[in-house]
């Protein structure tokens, strides 16, 4: 049976791979965190996949950088849709984390190729180029470990409301799907609906 509206999402999650993937893949993030003021504020930036965290820079007297060393707790967004690469999966993922930063030479040796390879990845002088413009004294680089993923897969959503996507692909519904959904619905004296066969 196809899919007749888009509320229940949460059975369109990536496998594991498939998040992997898309980290690898997506050449962009972006990076949220709150003010002081309590405004939640994201920012886009290039980023690498590596070692299980999602590392970005940004120079260090950016207000990110005092907002995130005041709390850590922030939040990673990537999207396959700002890739080009025909390989990337399709949808979504968004990592809740903590962010650690690092600023020894180690990490920025490594961290600097890694990214400019990415960015420039046909062209040498390119790489090289953007090397040279990371390398300043005041950048600093955060890496974002994953405490919790939310992911959703738009190919699997698709394949749904084409009426081609078997129960066997969806991932369970979430707790929003399985207890929040229906408790806004018969707020709104709606019947309540079942997530697993909508």
């Amino acid at each position: 049976m196809a899919a007749h509206d888009h509320e229940v999402v949460s059975i369109y999650g990536h496998s594991e791979a498939q998040k992997i993937e898309l980290m690898q893949r997506a050449p962009e993030c972006v990076l949220m965190w709150g003010t002081s003021d309590g405004w939640p504020v994201g920012v886009v930036h290039s980023f690498v996949w590596h070692d299980g965290r999602a590392w970005i820079t940004f120079a260090a007297h950016r207000h990110r950088a005092s907002a995130i060393r005041r709390d850590n707790r922030v939040s990673v967004t990537v999207s396959g849709a700002t890739s080009r690469d025909p390989m990337c999966p399709k949808g979504a993922v968004t990592i809740k984390g903590r962010a650690t930063f690092h600023e020894d030479d180690d990490t920025k040796e490594w961290f600097y190729r890694a990214l400019s390879k990415k960015v420039s990845p046909d062209n040498k002088e390119g790489e090289d180029a953007f090397y040279d413009l990371l390398d300043s004294p005041l950048r600093t680089i955060v890496s974002v470990l994953p405490e919790k993923w939310i992911s959703f897969d738009a190919e699997k959503s698709q394949r749904d409301r084409m009426g081609l996507l078997s129960e066997e692909e969806k991932t369970p519904p979430l707790s929003a799907d399985m207890q929040r959904m229906n408790k806004e619905r018969e707020r709104r004296g709606l019947d309540l609906r079942d997530p697993v066969k909508s």
